[in-house]
């Protein structure tokens, strides 16, 4: 007899003599089938060695229990939380997950898109990549019905499902901490605008400042990127300035470690020289000999809520409203910005020697 995936129905069918019907039914808990039979089907199906083809009750079902994910990264402490939690909210509910990772790449995440859709899965989570702008393979999957639900990073369209955070709210607290420590020449590495965590970021920041009378500084806003390499080089261009400024919010904690990085190989104190604070938080920030003060994320409950919301999308008996949910922060205090330290200063350094000085760059820690 056969053993392991190439076992059919139809083996187990003829090892029992009953019919393939039976056998299928059996295994599914069919009530047509006595609680007798449907134990001997079963028994026999795991000491051949069965698994059922999935792809193949796909064709005949309207229903894969499958959801598909995309998420910019894997290997970082952000998205490998929220994926756990959409894997056990998964699996409590009896779907599976195929989950995929774009690389920060809007090529790669079109391409796992087509993929997800051509093995019929009952809907897509998606956070996007931050290249991601034509917004069209998502219209696409609205135009087949495939629920879909934006999570963390999000599109600009109440069509979708969108699961986030407060952004614009967290960041106003963190600045507006900032300047009631005494802080009033302050910076901010936003990492993209048009991305939606790096836009609500920037407006959370210049909200703070302009209710506090802050002059905001061009020069002192920069963008190129979330991760640590970008936070890095943000850096060294700040340190470009003819004047520095006293404290620096970074748009996500990997671009902090960045920062880290960078003042620690110039010889720059934190928060001695120059304060920072950062949008979420990492593993990494209990073990740096000063913990970086964040705005904490929900980052479990933004996970199970888009499991949540995709699910009752895909159970829905007709078309839905789409639901949007934000969840709050919470300032989380450490070793930084707890009271006014840094003392702005002139980097001793031309910028070219900066610059060379730094040319090794940052591995990333993602």
């Amino acid at each position: 007899m056969k053993k392991g995936l190439q076992v059919t129905l139809s083996d187990i069918a003829g090892k029992l003599g009953v019919s393939k019907v039976t056998v299928s039914k059996a295994l599914r808990g069919h009530p047509d089938i006595s609680r007798e039979t449907a134990k001997r089907v079963k028994k026999v199906a795991k000491d051949l060695g069965y698994f059922p083809n999935y792809m193949a009750r796909n064709l005949s079902s309207k229903h894969s229990n499958t959801i598909g994910v995309v998420v910019p990264k894997i290997a970082h402490f952000f998205f490998s939380t929220m994926i756990e939690t959409i894997y056990d909210v998964a699996f409590e509910n009896n779907y599976e997950i195929i989950l995929t990772v774009s690389q920060e790449d809007a090529k790669r995440e079109l391409y796992h898109i087509k993929s997800l859709l051509s093995m019929r899965v009952d809907a897509l989570i998606v956070s996007v990549t931050q290249q991601t702008t034509d917004l069209s393979i998502f219209t696409k999957v609205r135009e087949m019905g495939v629920p879909l639900t934006f999570v963390d990073r999000v599109v600009d369209d109440p069509s979708f499902n969108t699961v986030a955070n407060d952004d614009r709210g967290g960041t106003f607290k963190a600045v507006e901490h900032a300047i009631n420590v005494g802080y009033t020449k302050l910076a901010l590495l936003g990492g993209f605008e048009h991305v939606n965590i790096g836009r609500q970021r920037t407006l959370g920041f210049t909200d703070a400042c302009e209710r506090y009378n802050i002059p905001i500084r061009p020069e002192w806003m920069i963008y190129s990127g979330f991760g640590e390499e970008d936070g890095y080089n943000d850096f060294l261009k700040l340190c470009e300035s003819e004047e520095m400024p006293e404290f620096v919010f970074c748009a996500t904690f990997p671009m902090a470690l960045g920062v880290y990085r960078a003042a620690e190989e110039l010889g720059i104190k934190i928060p001695a020289d120059i304060d920072i604070m950062c949008f979420g938080s990492g593993i990494a920030n209990r073990f740096l000999s000063t913990r970086i003060s964040c705005v904490e994320q929900p980052v479990a409950e933004l996970g199970r809520t888009a499991m949540e919301v995709t699910l009752a999308s895909i159970q829905a008996t007709d078309e839905s409203k789409p639901r949007h949910v934000v969840l709050g922060t919470t300032l989380k205090l450490a070793d930084t910005c707890i009271r006014k330290i840094a003392v702005p200063r002139k980097i001793n350094y031309k910028p070219a020697a900066l610059l060379e000085a730094a040319s090794t760059g940052i591995d990333t820690l993602e």
